[in-house]
């Protein structure tokens, strides 16, 4: 088969088409004939040679997919060869085949393309297990958003927004925060040119935001600590803004406050499929209603995976950047 091969770490360029042999499923897994892979943050970390593969895990780039299904382990399993489906993956979806747990494979849903599919997984499942099952946020409470515009922004602003939530979130130009606004933020916040601090906390009434998803860390975990409400929830996912930080943790202990993070990549497929379960449950529907909508900016054919690493990178893009089989 055709993939995409890291073949040093360094920039976009170093990712080539290679020939590799088609994976093997194991037990649990499925073979799915790759329509459509997501590019994300992670991938390009990988390629730059900071973000370690998994044990266990494919070499290959790549998180999500969406395709056929072509051969498998159906056991316990209502999937069949034919079906369509996205799917979570550990590695390996830059790829014309890749193998996936079946317990992290859902049904694209209806009304949505295949391509529009492979957006979801990898921005999907980070959103939800750590914006709704690792900061519990619940009805009535307000979450901000940092990065607004990149394909967990998007993701975390409409599900958010669709199940009843008031939403902020940053970005960094006028144009973007129209964009957040759009797709259902309350009030864009150009991070360039305002304090998110003072302006979280003029919306709030004084008050604050229950949640912060935040893909910074850095420098911003301070103001962020500012800007959060009494037993506020802080959850950050990314260090683009560095691993250290200076912050005073008398706030943490007098308001309640919770600092916490995670990495989706290395847990187990057991963790991940709860995960799976919650979004077919609470958030498929709102896919299939058209309360989430897809957003997609740019297309590549998988040849290009080095032209659509080096669009990530200048940070232009609003929503998903997708290659195409």
């Amino acid at each position: 088969m055709r993939a995409i091969n890291i073949t040093a770490f360094g920039g976009p360029e170093v990712l080539q088409v290679s020939e590799q042999p088609v994976p093997a499923f194991k037990p649990g897994e499925l073979l799915i004939k790759v329509q459509a892979a997501g590019v994300n943050r992670p991938d390009v970390l990988q390629r730059a040679g900071h973000y370690p593969v998994p044990p266990g895990a494919s070499t290959l780039p790549g998180l999500e997919i969406a395709g056929e299904i072509v051969d498998g382990d159906f056991s316990d399993t209502t999937w069949r060869k034919g079906d369509l489906a996205c799917a979570l993956v550990q590695g390996g979806a830059y790829a014309e085949y890749c193998t996936a747990p079946a317990a992290l494979c859902l049904p694209v849903p209806a009304g949505w393309s295949v391509l529009e599919a492979a957006s979801l997984p990898e921005t999907f499942f980070t959103v939800w297990s750590n914006v709704f099952d690792r900061c519990r946020l619940a009805p009535g409470e307000t979450l901000l958003v940092q990065g607004g515009t990149s394909g967990i922004g998007v993701a975390a602003i409409q599900i958010a927004t669709a199940l009843g939530h008031r939403v902020f979130a940053t970005a960094g130009s006028d144009e973007k925060c129209r964009a957040c606004e759009v797709l259902g933020a309350e009030r864009g916040i150009n991070y360039r040119t305002e304090d998110f601090v003072e302006t979280v906390k003029s919306l709030t009434q004084g008050k604050g935001v229950d949640v912060i998803l935040d893909m910074v860390a850095g420098d911003y975990i301070q103001r962020e600590l500012n800007c959060l409400a009494d037993d506020g929830r802080l959850v950050f996912i990314a260090m683009l803004g560095g691993a250290k930080a200076n912050v005073h943790f008398g706030q943490v202990l007098l308001r309640r406050l919770t600092v916490t993070g995670s990495t989706l990549r290395p847990r187990p497929v057991a963790f991940k499929a709860a995960i799976a379960s919650q979004l077919r449950s609470h958030v498929w529907p709102l896919l299939e209603s058209g309360k989430i909508k897809p957003v997609i900016f740019q297309t590549f054919p998988l040849e290009q995976a080095a032209q659509a690493h080096a669009l990530m990178e200048t940070n232009a893009h609003i929503g998903k950047i997708m290659l195409s089989l």
